[in-house]
């Protein structure tokens, strides 16, 4: 596998953890102690990290990627993963800021690249 298709998937893996740590509490422990909702996401943010280094790592090591292009790229993988979980799994209604925000981050891909 390419590194730079490695360090895409490592990314995707890191913020489909880093979604449910940072969001799912909000559907999940909606109505537990504040402690409790900041530890179970602490939690699941571990194991974003255990992909979200390594993918940094190979894709500035590795891919030859710049910082800033790394940074463009974790950008649309953040969107790519948050849209489907706010209309799938919390529910929210698909507004056009969503494809606002993704033409915004083709164009930020486009001259990131160039």
């Amino acid at each position: 596998m390419p590194n730079l298709v490695k360090t895409i998937v490592l990314l995707i893996c890191s913020n489909l953890f880093m979604t449910f740590a940072w969001y799912a509490h909000l559907k999940n422990l909606n109505n537990k102690a504040l402690w409790i909702a900041i530890l179970a996401s602490w939690g699941i943010a571990l194991f974003e990290y255990c992909f979200q280094v390594p993918a940094n790592r190979i894709g500035f090591n590795s891919a030859h990627l710049s910082l800033a292009q790394l940074k463009i790229i974790q950008e649309v993988v953040t969107l790519s993963v948050f849209v489907p979980f706010a209309i799938l799994y919390m529910k929210q209604p698909i507004g056009w800021n969503f494809l606002a925000a993704g033409v915004c981050l083709m164009g930020a891909v486009f001259f990131i690249f160039m």
